[in-house]
């Protein structure tokens, strides 16, 4: 840090604005980007989905919650498969997942009122995910698939930890868990479900504020080859 070119104010001011030009075409493909998103085709939802809430047994068109837009970010999470190489355990959900469920949980007040539902869904029993949303304090709506193809359709849970490739990230490739993370998106118009949208991996990025600041400062995200596993702790397993 301290061999960082320091400059006079004219100088860093004119560098300022060198990079501010590249930061306002960013935007511009950045909203690009987010329009073809928008006018990707959509596929029909045909398969019948059920998932244990807080309210009992609940289809995928009840989670929409009377608004026309859904959604879900798969949090890992499988106590059966839980081991001392996954990132969940028995009664914890991946700690980085938890560190995005951080990230927008605050915001779903927001969504609701621009026709937006964000919810959580994982495989684990939903007394686990009861007991956990609690002890961090969530409001959003955090059900499980439990019993479901939910997770298995949308390419977020493999039925063989041990398999060589799984079909993750639209492609084939080692994982070596029988859990990943994603966000899907769905639309309800009428009495139809479409599936618009899913990311994975790096594409999960934009849905992390947290990780929007650390662009921002000049040590950037810090984490080395590792990424968030390198320093992320469940916030209530921090040691300071």
């Amino acid at each position: 840090m301290t061999t960082h070119k320091v400059v006079k104010h004219d100088q860093w001011l004119a560098a300022r604005k060198r990079h501010l030009a590249k930061e306002k075409e960013f935007t511009r493909l950045r909203d690009q980007l987010s329009r073809e998103r928008r006018d990707l085709p959509w596929e029909l939802v045909e398969k019948q989905y059920t998932f244990e809430g807080e309210h009992g047994t609940q289809a995928l068109s009840d989670l929409f919650e009377g608004r026309s837009q859904l959604v879900i970010y798969h949090a890992m999470f499988h106590p059966d498969t839980a081991g001392p190489h996954t990132p969940w355990t028995p009664d914890e959900p991946c700690y980085v997942c938890s560190f995005w469920m951080d990230n927008f949980n605050g915001v779903t007040v927001h969504l609701n009122h621009r026709d937006i539902v964000m919810a959580a869904v994982s495989r684990a029993p939903y007394a686990k995910l009861a007991a956990y949303k609690k002890r961090m304090g969530w409001g959003f709506p955090w059900l499980s698939s439990f019993g479901s193809d939910f997770n298995f359709d949308y390419r977020v849970s493999f039925t063989d930890a041990k398999a060589k490739k799984v079909d993750y990230n639209y492609r084939l490739r080692p994982w070596g868990l029988t859990e990943a993370p994603g966000i899907s998106v769905f639309l309800k118009d009428g009495g139809q479900i479409y599936h618009t949208y899913s990311t994975y991996e790096r594409g999960l990025d934009m849905l992390n504020v947290a990780y929007h600041y650390m662009d921002l400062v000049p040590k950037g995200r810090d984490e080395g080859e590792e990424g968030a596993g390198a320093w992320v702790r469940r916030r209530d397993e921090y040691r300071d």
